[in-house]
């Protein structure tokens, strides 16, 4: 299959994933008892509140709603939102940056820290490796609640990072002030997100690699001549990237699509912010615009998991990776 036929392939898919997925949001939403002006607790009468309905098309039957609904999605045109009376639209563009912003920190301080750990455990025994796995079965045993409850406390008792948000609104105005204040909001959410993903990445690498040690040609690299370290430096790991690369891309698309818990905990007004409040209000268009964009982030992150797979194994059509 030629590179073009399967991005054709993937593409499709991926169209088939936001469809259904924002389709059920929209679905679920509409059929879930009660609507908007009853989860906004109006003081109004019934006339007024079925006035208000209808002015929000929430009386219409749910086949016209949604068919309408989905004509204008395909244009991107998601409709408005009740709460924020904006097109659901221009704030899912908002957010969307933001959770990148999170997102992205996050993608890095988790390779940064979880790669070069799986190197560590993968290549030595001993007291080393045991430590090592120990810390990070201890960070994929604790819940994104849990851990970002206590990253919350510890910057409450300690007073060394700020308890939420993105921004401060003490922030001077300036494009240098703004960014040293999201810098100082950043650590908390990229660490509870950050953490999980390391450990993971930490046991995908760790076993790869030691798997990859046994095979014959890291004992020939070591026959022609080299010392054992320099070959699972030089055949070894390449090798085991393979298994890293398989899930990274989903990793990413997890982390772009939001975090929900995290976003939640510390404020963060990301995507996963914006659907927690479209839930509670029952905004119904935003939250099918909301689980449209994650569904779309999620099958690039597969889609990136598929290329970078092919990259690193020569048999699935790839360039490879060198041994």
């Amino acid at each position: 299959m030629t590179i073009g036929h399967y991005l054709l392939r993937r593409l499709a898919f991926a169209l088939l994933l936001v469809l259904l997925v924002s389709s059920a949001a929209f679905l679920l939403t509409r059929l879930a008892p009660g609507d908007f002006t009853i989860e906004q607790g109006l003081t109004i009468t019934a006339e007024e509140r079925a006035r208000l309905a209808a002015d929000l098309g929430l009386d219409r039957p749910l086949a016209v709603q949604y068919g309408a609904w989905l004509g204008r999605a395909v244009r991107l045109d998601f409709g408005p939102s009740f709460l924020y009376s904006r097109p659901v639209a221009d704030l899912l563009g908002e957010r969307a940056a933001n959770t990148a912003v999170l997102a992205l920190a996050a993608l890095i301080v988790a390779t940064v820290l979880g790669v070069p750990a799986g190197v560590l455990s993968g290549r030595r025994a001993g007291a080393t490796r045991r430590v090592v796995r120990g810390v990070s079965l201890l960070l994929l045993s604790v819940p994104p609640l849990v851990s970002s409850l206590v990253l919350v406390w510890i910057a409450a008792r300690t007073g060394w990072l700020p308890l939420g948000g993105m921004t401060s609104l003490a922030s001077d105005g300036s494009w240098s002030g703004w960014v040293a204040d999201l810098a100082r909001h950043l650590p908390l959410p990229v660490l509870a997100l950050a953490l999980p993903v390391a450990a993971t990445l930490e046991r995908l690498q760790s076993q790869a690699l030691a798997e990859a040690s046994r095979e014959p040609f890291v004992a020939a690299a070591v026959a022609r001549g080299l010392s054992w370290d320099r070959a699972v430096a030089a055949h070894a790991w390449p090798a085991s990237l393979r298994a890293v690369l398989s899930v990274y891309g989903l990793i990413i698309g997890a982390l772009f699509s939001g975090s929900f818990i995290v976003e939640v905990v510390t404020a963060w007004p990301g995507l996963g912010r914006l659907m927690y409040d479209a839930l509670r209000a029952r905004d119904l268009y935003l939250v099918a615009g909301c689980a449209a964009t994650g569904a779309a982030f999620l099958a690039v992150g597969t889609l990136v998991s598929d290329l970078l797979l092919r990259w690193a194994d020569p048999r699935l059509g790839g360039g490879g990776v060198s041994r």
